[in-house]
Formats: C-alpha cells, sequence, structure tokens
C-alpha cells in the first residue's frame, strides 16, 4: 500500500502517556478515567486569549454572547464526557479574570475606574486604594477589588457560559433515569 507511517503518532505504549482525539487516560481507583489532554486546554486558552484581543473594544455583554459564548459551549460540548471538575473551576475563573482585564482596559483613567469601583459598591477609600495603585491591568483584575465589585454572579447575570454549571447540569441529566 505504500502508505507512510508517522513514528512520532504510531506507538505501542502505555494509555496514559497517549492522547487520542484530544483525550487523554489516567488511572484512578477501580480503572482508568478519561481526561481532556493538556495540549487541549492550551489550545483553547491560546485561542480564547485571540479572541479577548479582538474583543476589547466591544461592549462586554456583546462580546460575551456574540464571541465568547459559542467558542467555549462548543468546547464543552466536545469534551464534556471527561473528567475536568477541577479544570472546568479553573477555566471559569481564568475566563472571568480576563472579563475583569477587559473591564479594567476599558477604564483607562485612574478616575474612571475610581468612579466605577464607587459604582460597583466599593467603599471610597477601598476602590481609591484600588484605583490609584499603580499596578498593572493583570494584578489587578485578579485582585479582590475587582472581585468584590464584578463577582461571579454579574458576569452570570451578562450570561457568561460556566463550564461547572454546565458540567453539573450534563452529569445531572446523565443519572436521570430513562423512561
Amino acid at each position: 500500500m505504500r502508505l507512510k507511517v508517522n513514528k512520532e503518532k504510531s506507538k505501542v505504549d502505555s494509555p496514559v502517556k497517549r492522547k487520542f482525539l484530544g483525550y487523554s487516560f489516567y488511572y484512578k481507583k477501580g480503572g482508568t478515567g478519561l481526561r481532556v489532554a493538556p495540549k487541549s486546554v492550551t489550545r483553547i486558552k491560546e485561542s480564547i486569549k485571540e479572541l479577548y484581543q479582538r474583543g476589547r473594544g466591544q461592549h462586554l455583554p456583546k462580546f460575551i454572547s456574540k464571541t465568547l459564548n459559542p467558542a467555549i459551549r462548543g468546547w464543552f460540548n466536545y469534551y464534556r464526557y471527561a473528567d475536568m471538575k477541577k479544570l472546568a473551576h479553573e477555566l471559569d475563573e481564568w475566563l472571568r479574570h480576563r472579563l475583569r482585564n477587559i473591564l479594567w482596559r476599558h477604564w483607562k483613567r485612574n478616575w474612571t475606574r475610581f468612579t466605577n469601583l464607587r459604582k460597583a459598591g466599593l467603599s471610597e477609600q477601598h476602590a481609591a486604594r484600588s484605583a490609584f495603585n499603580q499596578r498593572g491591568p493583570w494584578f489587578n483584575s485578579g485582585a479582590s477589588h475587582m472581585n468584590l465589585a464584578f463577582p461571579k454572579k454579574y458576569f452570570d447575570e451578562l450570561g457568561l457560559f460556566s463550564f461547572v454549571t454546565a458540567l453539573k447540569a450534563f452529569h445531572a441529566k446523565l443519572e436521570a433515569p430513562i423512561i
């Protein structure tokens, strides 16, 4: 047949050391489990970073509903059979951190940041310390003042897709009896 064999892909090896269609396997009590391959997680994070680059100038609810949600919902639907409880929490936190980063960058000036943090419910002193702290956007978007001002509930109201919520709903659906 004269087929060229890719020696990198065609190996006989332990299933734990290999990946297949973006999934990999791991040993657990009572057998093996299915998880998302680390390379697949890296790839989704890179593609989401690219979406964030394009979405920086957009209105946040529009960016979430039109750009971000379809991408992460599709990725989740492909990998939903994997054991990814911890990964789902990490991805949710990372997404919200990046969205807070967009908010912080939208506010460009310190006084704008101060007024918006006040509107979000922070005390005057806390908002002033946060807005004028001279730290970068990534630090501020992960700091306690942004987490207090814009908690998970805020992003749920904007319609952000949650991996944790979707995973719980999927597993509840799997455990429901079929009539």
